[in-house]
């Protein structure tokens, strides 16, 4: 398999808390969470904790071949949580947590897992191709936007809404992200498909996926097109002009572009 990756921070000077890796059967993304406050529950960070949880998460993906992608990303969630359990608050609401995206080939399968609003898409050689995305935590958002953008943002009512927006996270009809419990790993997006009905596969933190869900540049078969000819930095090239030109808030962006999955 061979995995192209770009990443490229929200702005100069500040840390990138997406991460992305590959192993020769294998990829992942992870894109860091954090919120004002953090650093006083974490003395680690946002970026610490998805470096970890990544490098942890590529570490069984090459070691383990017998266990489903969940059971690896519930161990590897015990393993972030443990290297800081001393020394931070690692169960408080506000201590640093991540979305997940995996990519796993393994006897003629493409194995899938989606974890928060990462997304995956898998370029099929016969039809359209087949995004794989957990809309949870955008849905459970969404019906608290128009309290927040009537609210003037960092005040105590702004403050108060967002903590009635994370109560939602880790609970059962809300959104799960990678945190502290490995239990979360079990309410992943799973899915596979025939290595042999693909010509390719993508992985994107949502600060990339915005170029087709946000800012509507292209659908999915286009991107797929971009990837191809011109590669991720091109994706990401076009979301910093998009974010420019309608002056929204950059984002770390990150892209795992994998081909030849025939050569596994």
């Amino acid at each position: 398999m061979r995995v192209t990756m770009t990443s490229a921070a929200a702005r100069t000077g500040h840390a990138n808390e997406d991460f992305t890796g590959a192993v020769p059967t294998a990829a992942v993304l992870i894109d860091g969470a954090g919120i004002s406050g953090t650093e006083s529950i974490c003395r680690h960070g946002v970026a610490w904790y998805a470096n970890r949880l990544g490098g942890g998460l590529l570490s069984l993906l090459s070691l383990v071949r017998d266990r489903s992608l969940s059971a690896l990303l519930a161990e590897a969630i015990e393993q972030v949580t443990d290297d800081h359990r001393d020394t931070c608050d690692v169960a408080d609401p506000i201590s640093p947590s991540a979305t997940v995206a995996i990519l796993r080939l393994s006897d003629g399968l493409a194995e899938h897992l989606v974890l928060g609003d990462s997304v995956l898409v898998l370029d099929r050689a016969d039809g359209a191709p087949r995004v794989v995305s957990d809309p949870r935590e955008v849905i459970i958002s969404r019906s608290y936007q128009s309290a927040l953008e009537a609210t003037a943002e960092g005040s105590d009512e702004y403050h108060r809404v967002l903590r009635d927006l994370r109560a939602n996270r880790n609970q059962p009809g809300g959104f799960w992200l990678a945190k502290d419990d490995p239990r979360a790993a079990d309410e992943a997006i799973i899915g596979s498909s025939l290595i042999s009905e693909l010509t390719g596969a993508v992985l994107l933190s949502n600060g990339a996926s915005r170029i087709v869900d946000r800012f509507r540049l292209a659908d999915w078969p286009g991107v797929m097109a971009v990837l191809a000819s011109n590669g991720p930095a091109e994706i990401i090239h076009r979301v910093r002009q998009a974010e420019a030109r309608h002056a929204v808030a950059a984002d770390d962006a990150t892209i795992a572009h994998c081909t030849d999955l025939g050569e596994a």
